[in-house]
């Protein structure tokens, strides 16, 4: 039987799509005019780390994960 040699893991630059190789100097990006295209959105604000759902019913269920402590005590 014939080996299967490991393939180098090819990615996509998350700019253009361009084929990228992890070992590349501007890897994830193909260059770095990629880069900075990708940093400016950061810049202006395309890109955003949301911030989580607070739904009051998923809250009151997690209240046990977090101690149960809302602040309010009506278990006196």
């Amino acid at each position: 039987m014939a080996t299967k040699k490991k393939s180098a893991k090819l990615l996509r630059c998350p700019t253009c799509g361009m084929l990228v190789r992890h070992a590349d100097e501007d890897f994830p990006f193909c260059s770095d005019r990629c880069r900075k295209i990708d940093l400016g959105k950061w810049a202006m604000g395309v890109y955003k780390i949301s911030s989580p759902v607070l739904d009051p019913e998923v809250l009151e269920d997690l209240g046990g994960l977090t101690g149960g402590h809302s602040g309010d005590s009506h278990d006196e």
